[in-house]
């Protein structure tokens, strides 16, 4: 499905954070492992890699939660207590949306899927790449292209 026009707002279930999205997203993902299992309470938690530049927090102060670790800091909303996205440290340049906030998340469909060795055996994706953990580092110069390509 085409993308709509930038910017995109979006929020979290109750409406006290809200976000703005300004550059088109990177790469869209659905992660299998456990952890996005138990934190989304789902089959696999989504999410839409967006350039830094182009995040914003426009209302309300989301605060860190869910997996406690030095390098991966999930954001939820402070009273709904939705998980928002995600940072991770030494990876500044791009923002781990869930796309489930943005308001009109119809557009969106994973393109790669991550830790399939984790995944519930009934649990499937349309992604074009799928990856039994993660991709090497090497890989996602040419996942962005491709996924910027077909976008």
């Amino acid at each position: 499905m085409t993308q709509p026009e930038l910017p995109w707002e979006g929020g979290c279930r109750c409406g006290e954070v809200r976000l703005k999205i300004s550059a088109k997203p990177l790469l869209t993902m659905a992660c299998h492992c456990t952890g996005c299992q138990r934190m989304s309470s789902s089959a696999y938690s989504l999410s839409v890699a967006i350039p830094s530049e182009g995040f914003e927090v426009t209302q309300g102060e989301p605060v860190i939660g869910g997996m406690r670790d030095e390098n991966l800091r999930h954001y939820f909303c402070p009273y709904c207590m939705s998980w928002m996205f995600t940072r991770l440290e030494g990876f500044d340049w791009f923002v781990n949306l869930r796309p489930t906030m943005l308001d009109d998340p119809s557009w969106f469909t994973p393109f790669v899927e991550t830790w399939t060795r984790e995944k519930l055996p009934w649990a499937t994706t349309p992604a074009v790449h799928s990856y039994a953990a993660l991709p090497e580092m090497n890989e996602y110069e040419e996942l962005i292209k491709e996924y910027g390509e077909q976008a």
